[in-house]
């Protein structure tokens, strides 16, 4: 680690005279979700058009002229710049540079530690491996038994110390465990409790004598206030994976920034490049925090991108503009992938892609189609559709898979599918061919689901749990994704179908001009 410790010295941050109050300003950005280029109000990659007008936000060029700024803004003064995961996955940019494009950008912003998001396992432990070779900065997470995975062996640490003005600041991580069902970490890489683990390396860190510190989570903010709740001696959290932006002005906040609990400040930075969370903390004498404000900056057009940066994201964009810009359809209405939206109630964009899925195949005895929410990551603006836009919407290269389960099996499979609507959890099953209910005063796995309807001929009739039915999803959901360990085992099984994206685009555009609709297909009591 004290690579690590000599490389923040060399950042400037200087050693001021001893004080009874220690300050520190913390920036930091999470669930980037490879936003390499600016976005729209949508989330989705903004165009030259739109920028042109002052539309977009965000973009690691912004990233870097926000960061460039309040470093000098600050200078010698105490800052650190810290990612709390997911920069992979979600653009064009990570489907052709698979990591390297966001380890370059990140590492010419300058970050001076970055936790281990769930995204970061898309491509297998490999994928991250190389992500860390290609980083100067310590890529952490404290939960992680990755003694018998070969690719990652002395790759992640469990905590990082970092000297910054003379004062030692200990930062801990932890990766929510369920990362299993929601990406591909392999069966090498062992997951321990969060909370035991968190408070395992407190008392280590507290044992050399480190009295300020920082967990950087990628657990969601739930899981965050229970980490500050349950773990002594944690001073800050610096939380991502559920997306939510806290603000003391915006009125669509989850919560103040920070949010304490007790004495510790709970900061998040809702995603997508959006937003520049700033933390500005005061530690008394015992390395206490005894003061703590801040708000994230939206980068908008007030903020001028890094012409250098920009220049490069240009550079490394052009061999995938052309595909980008390749107009493949037309919607008459925005198409809503909003995921407050689609993992929680039927959304369009889900009908959209349930719809795709199962026009694809219905010609090969499959009469339902199931899509989870969570891999449904951008809405889709009005009027013309490119290509870039739907890949945007599905990033994942994910293919379809067809395959034949038990009507019971589909029961169990929307039950899972709706156990987690509380939490946000990209699980929640959007559907073709299918409708049911669920209540969510009724306890998990124990009967929220009723009402379980598919189409016989022209009607709508009850499922059979008896009868074997032909389902629609994709390869990630049939392998055991998002909780659908179900589907593992089912009957003739075929994942390797055309890509989703694909068959999206090639539907809207049968379909053109496409209008997006909500049906009631999915109700909630």
């Amino acid at each position: 680690m004290t690579r690590f410790l000599s490389s923040v010295a060399a950042l400037g941050l200087t050693a001021g005279f001893a004080a009874a109050d220690y300050k520190l300003t913390i920036l930091h950005t999470n669930d980037i979700h490879s936003r390499i280029e600016s976005i729209n109000k949508y989330d989705s990659t903004c165009n030259a058009e739109s920028e042109a007008e002052g539309k977009c936000f965000g973009g690691v060029a912004r990233i870097k002229s926000a960061v460039d700024a309040k470093r000098a803004e600050l200078a010698g003064q105490n800052v650190l710049v810290l990612d709390a995961g997911d920069p992979f996955q979600g653009s064009l940019f990570y489907t052709t540079y698979k990591g390297a494009a966001e380890a370059e950008f990140m590492e010419a912003i300058g970050y001076d530690a970055m936790a281990v998001g769930n995204h970061e396992f898309d491509d297998g432990p490999e994928g991250l491996a190389k992500f860390i070779d290609a980083v100067s900065f310590p890529v952490i997470s404290g939960n992680l038994d990755l003694s018998s995975e070969d690719s990652l062996k002395g790759k992640v640490g469990n905590h990082v110390v970092l000297e910054v003005g003379g004062e030692k600041i200990g930062i801990i991580s932890v990766l929510a465990t369920d990362t299993v069902d929601t990406s591909s970490p392999g069966d090498n890489v062992v997951f321990q409790d969060e909370i035991e683990s968190l408070k395992a390396d407190v008392a280590t860190l507290e044992a050399e004598g480190v009295n300020k510190i920082i967990a950087l989570t990628h657990v969601g903010l739930p899981k965050d206030l229970d980490i500050a709740a349950a773990v002594p001696g944690i001073d800050v959290v610096v939380g991502g994976h559920s997306h939510t932006l806290l603000s003391n002005t915006n009125e669509r906040a989850k919560g103040p920034y920070p949010t304490m609990v007790g004495d510790t400040a709970v900061v998040t930075a809702y995603a997508y490049s959006k937003y520049l969370g700033e933390l500005d903390v005061t530690f008394d004498d015992a390395g206490v925090v005894s003061a703590a404000e801040g708000e994230p900056m939206l980068l908008d057009a007030s903020v001028t991108p890094d012409a250098g940066m920009l220049a490069r994201v240009a550079e490394m964009g052009a061999p995938i503009e052309e595909m980008k810009k390749r107009v493949v359809a037309e919607s008459s209405d925005v198409i809503v992938g909003d995921r407050n939206v689609c993992r929680a109630e039927e959304c369009s964009i889900g009908n959209l892609v349930a719809d795709a899925m199962l026009d694809r195949v219905k010609d090969q005895g499959i009469s339902i189609a199931i899509q989870n929410g969570g891999g449904l990551r951008a809405s889709i603006d009005a009027g013309e559709v490119t290509m870039g836009e739907v890949l945007t919407v599905l990033p994942f290269q994910n293919t379809l898979s067809t395959f034949f389960v038990s009507g019971q099996t589909v029961i169990d499979a929307l039950e899972s599918g709706v156990s987690q609507v509380e939490e946000g959890k990209g699980r929640f099953p959007q559907v073709a061919g299918l409708k049911y209910t669920f209540d969510i005063a009724v306890a998990p796995n124990e009967g929220r689901v009723s009402d379980v309807l598919v189409m016989d001929g022209d009607a709508w009739v009850a499922i059979d749990p008896a009868k074997t039915y032909g389902l629609v999803s994709n390869n990630y959901v049939r392998g055991g994704g998002d909780g659908y360990k179900m589907f593992r085992d089912a009957e003739n099984a075929y994942d390797f179908g055309p890509d989703l994206a694909d068959v999206t685009a090639e539907y809207m555009a049968k379909n053109a001009p496409y209008t997006p609709y909500t049906d009631g297909r999915i109700t909630k009591k």
